[in-house]
């Protein structure tokens, strides 16, 4: 008998997991959507590559008694379980600590509890009037630094600070990062032997200028900071993934944000790259740049771990992806910008590739 692929598994586990799901969250006063864009697509390659990561499922319904629009979120996976109670520490957490001095908004949380196996917290679905990359140039650029000026205000500089936030935050320094970008390059350059150079100079940056790093670490930053986790509504930014936020260099939050933009709105990047740099001290500009380099790494990273796990177009596009982000790390080593060509052919290979079902999750994720 031929083995399971992971896109065997992840539709076997969603059958399996949902069919006792539904009566239950139904019985909680709740009914599912048809439609669950969370779970399809390229959803199961982040369970498959990432394997310390929990099996859980997220869901849109709705409250019967109002139709109100939630977010359901469950699991009976211990890996799961630990991760929604995290999240949902890193939620009641933030919402004390009193060396922040500007409000963190967060969708209401109906329930958090544990039911016949398992772990399930329901969350206010927010509606945005526009989503954030159809936004003017001007508004996005003004909420994107009202959110990072917002995780910037909470730095743990003192002891107390430090005792308070360590049981519940990851706290990553510059040694971390630096041994993080080492892993990556590693495995990255055994793939691409002809780019061993260029990450070999990369690394170089990070040992250079690690002072610098370290410099701007123990704030608070969202590692995960790009549209589809987070939403603006009545000119209010609400944070969705409280699992991605710890306690490191307030750049990296930046960085996956900028890297992110490169596709979607490079006059964006650029010009928020502008703005630390005319702004900031230029330490701050040393910083961007060296975290930018290691959440590329990390992107082209994530890719290669999903080769052996794909088939077909999807493991012809992350061959693409790979050859494309690395040609963006390129450039960001000799602090040029990419062509916008090679942005805009990589997007329609992309597009070509990717499955009906991955273009309409992308759709509902933005």
């Amino acid at each position: 008998m031929a083995q399971q692929s992971e896109l065997e598994k992840w539709n076997l586990y969603k059958k399996q997991e949902l069919a006792l799901l539904k009566p239950l969250i139904r019985n909680l006063g709740f009914e599912l959507e048809n439609k669950q864009p969370h779970i399809s697509g390229e959803r199961y390659l982040m369970q498959a590559v990432t394997t310390t990561s929990g099996k859980k499922l997220i869901l849109l319904g709705h409250r019967k008694h109002d139709g109100k629009c939630v977010v359901i979120k469950a699991t009976r996976d211990g890996n799961g379980m630990r991760e929604l109670e995290h999240e949902h520490v890193c939620r009641s957490t933030l919402e004390t600590i009193d060396f922040a001095y500007d409000t963190f908004f967060f969708p209401q949380e109906f329930l958090f509890l544990k039911k016949s196996g398992f772990l399930i917290a329901v969350y206010e679905y927010i509606e945005q009037e526009t989503p954030f990359i159809e936004r003017p140039l001007q508004e996005q650029a003004l909420f994107s630094l009202q959110a990072f000026k917002a995780q910037e205000s909470a730095r743990a500089t003192v002891h107390n600070h430090i005792k308070r936030i360590k049981k519940t935050f990851e706290i990553r320094s510059s040694a971390d990062y630096l041994e993080t970008f080492s892993k990556f390059k590693k495995d990255i350059v055994i793939y691409a032997p002809a780019k061993k150079e260029v990450f070999e100079k990369a690394q170089r940056y990070l040992q250079e200028n690690q002072e610098n790093i370290e410099q701007y670490c123990h704030f608070l930053t969202h590692v995960d900071f790009v549209p589809h986790n987070f939403r603006i509504k009545d000119g209010v930014i609400y944070l969705l993934d409280y699992s991605s936020l710890r306690f490191g260099n307030k750049h990296e939050g930046w960085a996956r944000f900028l890297n992110f933009m490169v596709l979607y709105n490079q006059e964006l990047e650029q010009g928020l790259a502008h703005y630390i740099k005319i702004n900031r001290a230029p330490e701050e500009s040393v910083s961007l740049k060296a975290l930018r380099l290691v959440r590329l790494a990390e992107l082209i990273w994530y890719y290669w771990n999903t080769l052996e796990k794909t088939r077909g177009d999807l493991q012809k596009l992350n061959k693409i992806r790979i050859e494309f982000w690395i040609s963006v790390f390129e450039r960001l080593v000799e602090d040029e910008i990419i062509d916008p060509k090679t942005i805009q052919n990589y997007k329609k290979e992309r597009d070509r590739l990717r499955s009906e079902e991955e273009k309409e999750r992308q759709k509902k994720l933005h």
